[in-house]
C-alpha cells in the first residue's frame, strides 16, 4: 500500500474524531493541516488548541499553512518511517519534552528498532503498525505526563519538578494564547461531547408501539387452544 492510500484511510477515520481539526493539501496527501485539542478535564492544558508545523521552512511561509493553522508531514515511505512535526508559536508552550524550535521529544516518533544509547525499546518507538491517531494520542498523554529524566527543555523540567504551581500557571497562559488560534467554526469539544451515546432501542421508538396492533395484546392462539382443551376435558368428566 502506498503512503497516499494509507494516509487517505487514516484521514477518513480521524475525521470522525472531535478532538482534532485537520485538512490536507490536495496536491500532496503527505502534508496535513492539524490542530490538536486538549479535552481531558483533568489536564492542566485543558481547552488548548495546539498547532503543528512542518520541519521544511519553505512550507512554514506558505499561505496554505497560514490559512489552515497547522501542518504535519509524512515521508515517502510512510508508514515504514514515522511522520515528523513541531508546534507552531512554541515560544509560549512551556513543557519539559518540547524543544525550543517546537520539535517534540517522544519515543513514538523515533525510527523503528531499539536504541542502546537512549535505552528505548523497539516497542516504545515507531513501527508500521502505528498511525497518526496513535501519535496524536501519545502527544496528548505526554503533555500531561512529562518525562523529566532527560528533558528537551531543562528549565521546564526543573520548574515541573520543583514548582508545580508555577508550571501550571505557565500552562494556563499557553492555553489562553492557543485559543486565539482556533479557526472560525471549530469548537473544542467537552468530555460530554466525546461520550458514546447508547444506541436507541427499538422498544424506545414510538413508531414501534404505534405500529403494534392492539390485537397483539389479546389472547394468543396457544391460549385459545388451551382453553378449548380444558372445555373438552370438562365435557368428558360430565359424560362419566
Amino acid at each position: 500500500m502506498s503512503a497516499e492510500r494509507r494516509l487517505m484511510s487514516e484521514l477518513q477515520q480521524l475525521r470522525k474524531e472531535k478532538w482534532v481539526h485537520l485538512d490536507f493539501d490536495d496536491a500532496n496527501m503527505r502534508k496535513w493541516n492539524l490542530g490538536l485539542m486538549v479535552v481531558n478535564p483533568d489536564s492542566v492544558f485543558r481547552g488548548a488548541y495546539f498547532k503543528v508545523r512542518p520541519l521544511n521552512p519553505s512550507l512554514e511561509r506558505s499561505n496554505f499553512l497560514t490559512a489552515m493553522q497547522a501542518e504535519m508531514t509524512f515521508p515517502k515511505n510512510y508508514p515504514i518511517d514515522p511522520p515528523s512535526f513541531r508546534f507552531v508559536d512554541n515560544k509560549y508552550l512551556f513543557h519539559p519534552n518540547i524543544y525550543s524550535d517546537g520539535r517534540l521529544c517522544i519515543s513514538i516518533l523515533h525510527a523503528p528498532g531499539e536504541d542502546e544509547m537512549s535505552g528505548e525499546m523497539a516497542s516504545e518507538r515507531w513501527s508500521p503498525l502505528q498511525g497518526v491517531e496513535s501519535v496524536l494520542r501519545s502527544v496528548l498523554l505526554l503533555l500531561d505526563n512529562p518525562e523529566i529524566g532527560s528533558p528537551a527543555n531543562v528549565d521546564a523540567g526543573v520548574v515541573y519538578r520543583d514548582n508545580r504551581e508555577e508550571y501550571d500557571k505557565k500552562a494556563k497562559m499557553a492555553v489562553e494564547k492557543s485559543q486565539k488560534d482556533i479557526p472560525a467554526g471549530v469548537k473544542v469539544p467537552t468530555p460530554e461531547d466525546l461520550m458514546n451515546k447508547p444506541a436507541k432501542s427499538s422498544y424506545d421508538d414510538d413508531d414501534f408501539w404505534n405500529e403494534t396492533d392492539e390485537d397483539d395484546f389479546d389472547a394468543s392462539d396457544s391460549d385459545v387452544d388451551m382453553e378449548e382443551e380444558e372445555d373438552d376435558d370438562d365435557d368428558d368428566d360430565d359424560d362419566d
